[in-house]
């Protein structure tokens, strides 16, 4: 069990647990010349029944509360301090309300220092303590009158004896989560190298497991592990660890990161949060600036008010926080917000969603996904999150948010499952479909009545239309399954309703029939209009008109300008790109023998029509992406089908 102290500087909270464990807290030479606490102490003492009791002192002095709520965070039981000779102070106050902020809801209260004064001002002291915790979650916590700088005093031994009996009757914390530690110290020790501290929150780690350091994503392996002062094979949550770090300096990681199992290392910028504002508070507006205080970590970040104008005092809110550097964060974490002087603690919250969305952040299912959030906050179920995902939510981003393997997650049985590219998938509820289906089918129609002699979009182009924000591998599932129950057709590369068509005259027709086989020829250096135009002895104009036509009926390609694609040449050129390790100019050049000039308008082609995409000099395929061949131009152009 681990016990965080809170209460006012010089209220004896050293000595306390000094006299519960034999250990004197104060390490620091200028802890030891100024009799105050600056940083955090740690005192382990084993109990009879096996297990250990594991005391975090913390300073109690005005300017030291970053490091006091970096040790109340993730203990099991507060033990508030306060002297029976000063009573309830600033700090006392100050403590109690971050505890109850950080979600603490066990708590025992120690009057010290009962040496010093008369009965009547203990009972006096008592009454104001219970006045102070009337309404909070710690109003039913047992108090304690101790003389610590007595030997053998009944009131430290009645409460070491409280602590030992709950520490044996606490539950275990559930492992089924991946491992998370928040990091509060980290030092060198000769021979052994970079060491971090902190309370394990979830999980298990064990000697050998590869971890990631937080944010940063730099990869570790524990040498060694000490769990509650003691050599171990592993740890879990619940427990202080000390882990001894191989592939990682002591000058890569501070106090406030985190060292987590691989798949939980993702940061972000923006974290989405319900707060609860002080009623001694400001209101809070737009773009506030605030001091974080979330694990052991303090940010700076401006505040964003989803909901309304304003956070007025003594309300509850929700709220984006954005830092200027990347936080790691899950749902459930709890934070301390303080002032922009950092002087004065001004409320605290919950994280819902630690990857906050920077655009439409007040958008009705941006809302709704947050609410879905707050409530799996509460019960813990993974298929609500499913449920407020229309377009689907990756394994993966449901890993990081639930910290639970996705061979762990409980869904409903008929979740649908999408391979995406590294072997995570997209989980869709089948409840989704429909929506997204009548989406794609309003922007076909819209689309023909906006160009009736268009044949329709390309797949990639359609997407653009109708939903930008899916994801690739459910965009192509939802276009093969309505390809396959004929809901939509497709010539060439253009989608389209069954209905639609682009008609040719006869005329059109006999011309058509003289030019294609001429572009064909031409494979990938087809003539120009006007080279057509000089070899049929045909009018610019006209040809110009006629091959921008059969583009729009989807039998042919437009590159450039009066430059025009069979579909079949088209077809071997987006194979090459497709199997080329690297598709830069020079090597699509190489492998197609055309001209730079003529390379590049081709690969900015493919990236147009969603083919594609540039990044730096290079023209990636993206995920789910394929090219039909003229002859299936019936068949399905992605391969993964929905059903």
């Amino acid at each position: 069990m681990i016990v965080g102290t809170a209460g006012h500087i010089d209220h004896g909270k050293t000595t306390l647990t000094r006299a519960l464990t034999g250990v004197d807290t104060d390490r620091l030479k200028e802890e030891k010349a100024r009799g105050i606490s600056i940083e955090l102490g740690y005192a382990y003492l084993p109990l009879a029944g096996g297990g250990t009791l594991g005391i975090i002192d913390v300073p109690g002095h005005e300017k030291f509360i970053r490091t006091m709520a970096s040790g109340v965070s993730g203990i099991d039981l507060a033990l508030l301090v306060v002297a029976a000779d000063d009573g309830v102070m600033p700090q006392t106050r100050e403590h109690l309300a971050i505890l109850e902020l950080l979600g603490v809801r066990r708590g025992a209260v120690a009057l010290t220092k009962c040496d010093r004064v008369d009965a009547a001002r203990i009972g006096e002291v008592q009454a104001q303590v219970q006045a102070l915790l009337a309404g909070t979650p710690l109003q039913d916590a047992p108090v304690f009158h101790t003389r610590a700088t007595e030997p053998g005093d009944p009131g430290v031994a009645a409460l070491l004896s409280y602590m030992s009996e709950l520490e044996s009757e606490l539950p275990a914390r559930a492992d089924q989560r991946l491992f998370r530690l928040g990091v509060d110290r980290v030092f060198t020790l000769s021979g052994q190298g970079t060491v971090v501290t902190g309370t394990a929150l979830a999980g298990r780690v064990a000697v050998g497991d590869s971890v990631v350091v937080a944010p940063g994503n730099r990869t570790a392996r524990v040498r060694a592990i000490h769990a509650q002062n003691r050599a171990a094979e592993s740890g879990h949550a619940g427990q202080r660890l000390a882990l001894n770090l191989a592939g990682v300096s002591k000058d890569e990681i501070e106090r406030g990161d985190w060292v987590v199992a691989p798949g939980m290392a993702a940061s972000s910028e923006r974290i989405d949060a319900d707060l609860t504002l002080l009623p001694d508070a400001a209101p809070l507006k737009a773009w506030t600036l605030v001091h974080v205080l979330l694990g052991a970590a303090h940010r700076v970040a401006h505040l964003v008010p989803l909901l309304d104008d304003l956070v007025q005092p003594n309300t509850n809110a929700r709220v984006q926080l954005v830092f200027e550097q990347p936080l790691h964060a899950v749902p459930g974490d709890r934070f301390v917000l303080r002032n922009a002087q950092a002087t004065h603690t001004i409320g605290g919250g919950v994280v819902l969603d630690p990857f906050g969305a920077a655009r439409r952040r007040r958008s009705p299912a941006r809302l709704a996904w947050l609410d879905a959030l707050a409530r799996f906050n509460e019960d813990g179920d993974a298929g609500a999150l499913l449920a407020a995902s229309p377009g689907g939510i990756a394994a993966s981003e449901l890993t990081r948010l639930t910290q639970r393997p996705a061979d762990a997650l409980a869904l409903p049985a008929d979740t649908l499952r999408l391979s995406l590219s590294g072997g995570d998938e997209l989980l869709l509820a089948p409840a989704m479909l429909a929506p997204l289906e009548q989406r794609l089918l309003d922007a076909l129609g819209a689309f023909h009545t906006r160009h009736a002699d268009d044949a329709g979009p390309e797949t990639w182009r359609l997407k653009r239309i109708a939903a930008p924000e899916l994801a690739d591998a459910l965009w192509s599932g939802v276009v093969a399954r309505l390809l396959e129950s004929k809901r939509i057709a497709r010539t060439g590369r253009s989608l389209h309703l069954p209905e639609h068509s682009v008609s040719l005259s006869e005329n059109e027709q006999a011309l058509a029939a003289r030019l294609l086989p001429a572009l064909l020829a031409g494979r990938y250096d087809p003539p120009w209009v006007r080279d057509l135009a000089k070899r049929f002895n045909l009018p610019e104009d006209g040809v110009r008109a006629l091959l921008r036509k059969l583009a729009r009926a989807g039998q042919l390609s437009q590159v450039v300008p009066d430059l025009f694609y069979h579909p079949a040449p088209l077809a071997e050129m987006a194979r090459i790109v497709a199997g080329l390790p690297d598709a830069q100019a020079a090597s699509f050049r190489d492998a197609t023998g055309l001209g730079r000039k003529r390379a590049i308008q081709l690969l900015e082609f493919f990236d147009r029509v969603g083919y594609t995409r540039r990044v730096r000099n290079s023209h990636m395929l993206r995920p789910q992406a394929s090219w039909a061949s003229p002859d299936a131009a019936a068949e399905p152009e992605e391969g993964i089908l929905i059903r």
